[in-house]
């Protein structure tokens, strides 16, 4: 009697072994794809903060948590398209004089304290007011000796910065007249210059970073009829401005500075020279006719 052969199970279901296998690998690329996006976007959220703290500190963005008025909002021109590179530059800028004004402030602490240093970021740049009654003698242009320890400070740490330097003089509206200078365009002037040349012989800053100009008593920041308000707007004011050193740029091939930075474009500089050289013409006519005895500046 013959035995009946067995027939072979046939599996049905080894395609899921293959499903499965499958699934795992889909799996894994999706949780690799997952990390990765998560990464790129703590980094462009980091990215993002850096720029907003910086436009902040230029004024540009409004504080979080202030109602924002847009009339006092500065915006770029519109011919101008920031770049990707454009911000990031703008945003090393500003935190570049951020960490300035912090040494600064250290190093000049006393002279903060007695009110003859003020330090500010803006927009603009780095301000560094300096009040004549504290560094240059009444109708004089040349630093007192006293003062020459902290204009070195100034000027070391301007030094080891890649930032241009523009140097302001600025009067009250007292006239003078004296042997030296014949009115405040004179003095303003050769008060900045002085500084200027200071910074060059004994701190080492390139001339090319440096620009002086004399405004007399044309910018005042605070009124000129009272004692106090005078006093305040005889003043030096050091500005670092948030545009690098053009002679570096040129040797590394890089654009010309960013003119969302810049303080003042060419068109402004010129119409505002002309608003100089009309306000001086006035101004050496009328003090002419004035006594030499003038209040101190």
């Amino acid at each position: 009697m013959s035995r009946k052969r067995k027939t072979a199970h046939v599996n049905h279901e080894r395609w899921m072994v293959s499903y499965a296998d499958f699934v795992t690998l889909l799996f894994a690329f999706f949780v690799v794809m997952f990390a990765s996006s998560r990464q790129d976007h703590k980094k462009a959220q980091q990215a993002e903060a850096s720029i907003r703290t910086a436009f902040r500190t230029m004024g540009i963005f409004p504080a979080a948590g202030k109602q924002t008025n847009l009339s006092s909002v500065v915006m770029p021109p519109a011919d101008v398209v920031p770049s990707q590179g454009d911000l990031e530059a703008m945003a090393m800028a500003m935190q570049g004089l951020h960490n300035l004004e912090n040494r600064m402030k250290g190093a000049l602490a006393p002279q903060i304290a007695n009110r003859t240093v003020a330090i500010t970021l803006g927009r603009g740049g780095l301000l560094i007011s300096l009040s004549s009654a504290g560094f240059f003698q009444s109708g004089s242009a040349a630093p007192i000796a006293s003062s020459l320890p902290a204009l070195n400070k100034i000027g070391q740490a301007i030094a080891t910065t890649p930032y241009d330097v523009r140097i302001e003089g600025h009067t009250d509206n007292a006239p003078i007249h004296n042997a030296e200078f014949s009115d405040n365009w004179e003095l303003s002037t050769a008060r900045a210059t002085a500084l200027t040349r200071l910074f060059i012989g004994e701190d080492d800053i390139p001339p090319n970073r440096l620009s002086a100009a004399g405004y007399a008593q044309f910018h005042p920041v605070a009124s000129n009829l009272t004692a106090a308000g005078r006093s305040r707007n005889r003043r030096v004011d050091i500005i670092v401005l948030p545009t690098r050193e053009k002679s570096a740029m040129k040797e590394r091939g890089l654009a010309k500075p960013n003119p969302l930075i810049a303080n003042f474009s060419e068109k402004q500089n010129s119409k505002h020279l002309r608003q100089v050289l009309l306000q001086a013409s006035h101004a050496r006519m009328t003090s002419a006719a004035l006594p030499s005895s003038r209040p101190a500046h």
